[in-house]
């Protein structure tokens, strides 16, 4: 992961402009949102490493004080347009902007930002006040100011007392609370955070997201979020984009990505999602264009129920489950030979109940508003 080639992250060396701060506890960190400017602002920017299109033709608007996600696979952009903010990478091409300021020619300290990196790039040698307090001491704050914002932040990401603990003692999800609270703790107005979660196990993963999007909230300031991992997007975003080989290919809030993917590359990332085709398409809907229709809007019926009028039905055969506790997913061959993916809540059947269900014929229902056209 991006952390520099220098011991402490460059960000973290940087003399930004002070901001007016709140130090009531439930604002430990606020800004002004007098400016109308967005955030970040990515116009036509393109970063290109030889050949390769790392980042090609991407222009965005982050608002201030937003939640913003970066959605991708490896080696889709989301990385290198982070670490075009921070300062780490010059575009080939393009027009970045903090707040209205042009910044593509400004080196990483000169920028109004921090980041938080996948490997905390904690200092181990020091305590956990001192790695928080880090930045502080670089710019000379007094001691007493540097106590108090230390206390802040300690009590602000849940690690009080601990301030005197090394780095090797304490857990992962601690040790990414210490990292949050380094970034936060010079009142960034804007903090990058490259795949934070990435270390930590399924549970405090999942813990965290809640965690950390309630530490933003509290805050106020714009956090610019990069995974792979969809379930955190759709967690913690405002609104998220979600890249491609270089590009975008949508931005919205959660619930606008998932519900209406644009193409058939965010039908199938965020999510699982079926794509109806061809003569599938053309027989169900009497159109051969391509379709997504997630998996949980389809009902399984017994071939004689009836259809109404705004649903949408094809008839098939299931041919596997996997029962997942919380809820079990059919695989359905339809006559043509494809399968169609259905979830199911498992609201009164046991493991037992649904297993007996392989091979049995079925018919598929979804309503008519639930299936969207998608791009190639």
């Amino acid at each position: 992961m991006a952390g520099g080639g220098s011991f402490a992250p460059p960000a973290l060396c940087r003399k930004p402009r002070e901001a007016a701060i709140s130090h009531s506890p439930s604002a430990i960190v606020t800004h002004s949102s007098s400016s109308p400017a967005p955030a970040v602002s990515f116009v036509n920017v393109s970063r290109h490493f030889g050949e390769v299109k790392a980042v090609d033709g991407v222009s965005l608007d982050i608002n201030d004080g937003e939640f913003f996600s970066l959605l991708g696979p490896s080696g889709s952009g989301k990385t290198t347009c982070l670490r075009l903010v921070a300062g780490f990478e010059q575009p080939t091409a393009g027009s970045i902007q903090l707040h209205g300021e042009e910044v593509a020619n400004l080196p990483p300290y000169e920028r109004d930002v921090n980041t938080v990196f996948q490997d905390y790039a904690l200092f181990p040698h020091m305590t956990v006040g001192e790695n928080v307090a880090y930045g502080l001491m670089i710019k000379k704050v007094p001691k007493p100011e540097r106590d108090k914002r230390l206390g802040e932040m300690l009590e602000l990401v849940r690690l009080p007392g601990l301030a005197g603990r090394r780095p090797s003692q304490l857990s992962g999800g601690q040790r990414q609370r210490v990292a949050l609270a380094r970034a936060l703790i010079n009142h960034p107005r804007v903090l990058l955070l490259d795949e934070p979660l990435g270390a930590l196990d399924l549970k405090l993963r999942q813990q965290m997201q809640i965690e950390l999007k309630a530490i933003q909230r509290q805050v106020r300031i714009t956090f610019v979020f990069v995974t792979h991992d969809q379930e955190e997007a759709l967690t913690m975003s405002d609104r998220l984009a979600v890249f491609n080989l270089g590009k975008i290919e949508q931005i919205g809030s959660p619930a606008e990505v998932y519900e209406h993917p644009a193409t058939a590359f965010v039908a199938g990332f965020v999510g699982v999602s079926n794509l109806i085709r061809g003569e599938i398409a053309q027989a169900i809907t009497g159109s051969a264009q391509t379709f997504s229709i997630r998996p949980e809007k389809i009902q399984l019926r017994d071939l004689g129920q009836p259809v109404s009028g705004d649903e949408y039905s094809v008839e098939g055969r299931i041919r596997d489950v996997i029962y997942l506790g919380m809820h079990t997913r059919y695989l359905v061959e339809l006559s043509g030979g494809s399968d169609l993916t259905v979830v199911e809540q498992n609201l009164r059947t046991t493991s037992m109940d649904v297993l007996a269900a392989r091979g049995r014929a079925v018919r598929l229902v979804w309503q008519k508003a639930h299936v969207r056209p998608v791009g190639n």
